[in-house]
């Protein structure tokens, strides 16, 4: 069984990773538990020795500031305030990610500037642990006061309310308890607050993102090189002296991985009767570079976030003060986010335009890739289903940061909509990955018509490993077959290239 022990130090991107590919243990290291126990006491303290209100501690939430409340109805607040705030609606969020959300939320309460019990950070370490897993919802976060309608989905279950998945069905949460012989905890002053303010829904939508990006960055080079081969394209414009005097670090990145990727290749060496190609495939370095940049850029962001104490107020007990402060405000996220959608639309968009011009007939390519033309359509149609959801991935990318709605009496009077912002980068991601598949589905296609020309060896390997599910298409054929194994084929695939961007993240 592998542990992972949760310390003060930064969490990684490939920790995260490590810990949900190879199926981690999670555990409290014994600084983090003196942490945790040392400012709770502290608080304990401060309430028994002082009666001046201090938000969300001994008063009302939001709007309701200003209503004291008595000590002995402090747990009670507390709880009333988990479960007014499971108001959410939509769908539900993914399992893993509501994982990701209870790894996280474990990490910012680990700080020891929150408040709670040991007792409740160790039963969200029990809940990952045996894959007990709260039913949250997509919709209902403004991403301003923190997550507060997700996380209090997520916190539910830790007083025995609320549904669960476990064992593969879903669950009320006081049954799954009983068979562990759990009490449901009984919060205490500040603890409600400090489970439901974070941007834990935000930060593990956006996690769970990046880590396919990382992927699909790399992917979206190898099938662009791939479909650069095919279409017969030049490899001029990949030269390094080009992209050193941008001085673009993505874009000499990218030129540089095309030039190692199709190094051997016979097919970009041969003699063309073009001098130019579509900027689809001359701009690559460009265009693949510029998201990677943004994306590099989403992931310093995300990589402090996750590392942040992020609920309110926040205690400091060295200095005796409990400040309420902002850090719950999803901002810094909800900018981060919708800018990683437009990067990622982007390696969409570039590659459906790559995808139709290799349906085109040109350079020597038969139109729409038909092995028997007639009776057969060949890849008229995927192309149709690609632009359909880039069109949608536009659609998904207008922003949410530049959205607020007034909330809590005008208390809470500007919110970022991160959240809103992380669901639908979250769609872009998915969808991007089909708009890839579908042009490699096209360009194993093109390369077929090329032999007895070969591709570099590293391609073959690539596409040879394709083949293996997915088959040269002789005759029509369902297609939607074939894309789900090509999108199944991008998940699986071992392609051997580990430039990651989350190095040192």
């Amino acid at each position: 069984m592998k542990v992972y022990k949760i310390t003060p130090e930064k969490l990684l991107f490939k920790t995260i990773f490590e810990i949900f590919k190879d199926d981690y243990k999670i555990e409290l290291s014994e600084e983090s538990k003196a942490l945790i126990t040392k400012c709770r006491v502290y608080l304990d303290q401060k309430i028994k020795n002082q009666d001046e209100p201090v938000y969300g501690i001994n008063t009302g939430f939001g709007a309701l500031y200003n209503k004291s409340i008595s000590k002995e109805d402090l747990g009670k607040l507390q709880e009333n305030l988990v479960k007014s705030h499971a108001c959410g609606t939509g769908e539900e969020v993914p399992q893993e990610i509501v994982k990701m959300m209870i790894l996280l939320k474990v990490k910012a309460l680990s700080y020891g500037h929150s408040g709670v019990q040991l007792e409740t950070v160790q039963r969200l370490v029990d809940f990952f642990n045996n894959d007990i897993i709260p039913v949250v919802y997509q919709q209902g976060s403004l991403g301003a006061s923190g997550d507060l309608s997700p996380l209090a989905h997520m916190s539910l279950p830790l007083l025995g309310l609320g549904k669960v998945y476990y064992k593969g069905k879903k669950a009320e949460t006081s049954e799954v308890l009983k068979e562990f012989g759990w009490e449901p905890i009984k919060l205490k002053s500040k603890e409600g607050l400090a489970l439901l303010n974070g941007t834990q829904f935000m930060s593990a939508f956006g996690v769970a993102a990046l880590l396919k990006v990382f992927r699909l960055s790399e992917l979206a080079d190898i099938i662009g090189a791939i479909s650069l081969d095919a279409y017969d394209g030049r490899i001029e414009p990949f030269m390094d002296s080009l992209h050193q005097i941008r001085h673009h670090k993505g874009q000499i990145q990218t030129a540089d991985r095309f030039r190692r990727i199709l190094k051997g290749s016979s097919l970009i060496k041969r003699k063309k009767e073009h001098v130019q190609d579509p900027y689809s495939f001359r701009c690559i370095p460009q265009v693949h570079g510029a998201s990677k940049d943004s994306v590099n850029y989403v992931a310093s962001v995300f990589s402090n976030e996750i590392n942040a104490v992020t609920d309110n107020p926040t205690i400091f007990p060295d200095e005796d003060i409990i400040v309420s402060g902002g850090n719950f405000h999803g901002q810094p996220l909800a900018l981060a986010l919708d800018n990683l959608a437009i990067a990622v639309a982007e390696w969409g968009n570039i590659s459906e335009r790559r995808t139709y011009q290799l349906l085109s007939g040109k350079r020597g390519l038969p139109p729409f890739l038909v092995a028997n033309p007639g009776l057969n359509s060949g890849f008229m149609i995927p192309q149709y289903t690609s632009a359909s959801i880039v069109s949608q991935n536009k659609q998904l990318c207008t922003p949410a940061s530049v959205d607020s709605i007034e909330s809590s009496q005008g208390q809470e009077d500007h919110v970022s909509m991160g959240a809103n912002a992380a669901t639908k980068a979250w769609k872009v991601v998915l969808n991007t990955e089909k708009i890839l598949a579908i042009e490699l589905f096209n360009a194993a296609q093109a390369l077929e018509f090329r032999r007895p020309y070969k591709t570099s060896e590293y391609l073959e390997k690539f596409v040879a490993k394709y083949r293996e599910k997915v088959p040269f298409v002789e005759n029509d054929k369902i297609m939607h077959d074939e894309i789900i194994k090509s999108i199944e084929f991008l998940r699986e695939v071992d392609y051997e290239a580990k430039d990651f961007l989350m190095e040192g993240i």
